[in-house]
């Protein structure tokens, strides 16, 4: 007998019923954060590459006179980069990061929408058949016949960190 997963406590739920969240693409796929460590949605700006540094976060950008690391996540997720096009955006997070409150840019081939999506709708990913890491993503939305992935932020950047 199968057992159902059930969601760690972490999640972005947080005993809610529905999630706000930002809805955007990459390569396809549509993925979704929560909307209140979204900061800001920008336009492209000139990165900067960082000699030595790891692909998934190897490039800088300015940031309202801060510098904060631009981050893929179609690395961790084994995507293919993708060349930015006219609807490609950065989106401006605030994550935690070893205790501390980092800024954080990410790429996206375009935003879409602020939405709520519903808990009841949710379920955790598959431990078969994913072509993505499972522990990198908090759970799949059903909605509108599609799948909406919420990625763990904290797990990707956790275990791509560089810091000894």
């Amino acid at each position: 007998m199968q057992t159902v997963q059930q969601l760690p406590i972490e999640t972005p739920w947080q005993n809610r019923e529905q999630l706000e969240v930002l809805t955007f693409d990459l390569n396809g796929e549509i993925f979704a954060l929560e909307a209140a460590v979204v900061s800001e949605i920008l336009d492209l700006v000139p990165a900067t590459v960082v000699p030595g540094a790891p692909a998934f976060a190897g490039r800088i950008i300015n940031f309202r006179g801060r510098v904060i690391p631009l981050a893929d996540i179609r690395l961790p997720f084994g995507m293919e980069p993708r060349e930015p096009t006219i609807d490609s955006r950065i989106v401006v997070i605030a994550l935690t990061l070893h205790g501390e409150e980092v800024l954080v840019g990410l790429m996206t081939d375009r935003v879409h929408e602020v939405t709520n999506l519903m808990r009841a709708a949710s379920e955790p990913p598959p431990s078969v058949g994913m072509r993505w890491r499972p522990d990198y993503i908090h759970c799949l939305v059903k909605r509108n016949g599609e799948f909406i992935i919420v990625p763990d932020l904290q797990a990707i950047f956790a275990s791509n960190d560089t810091r000894s």
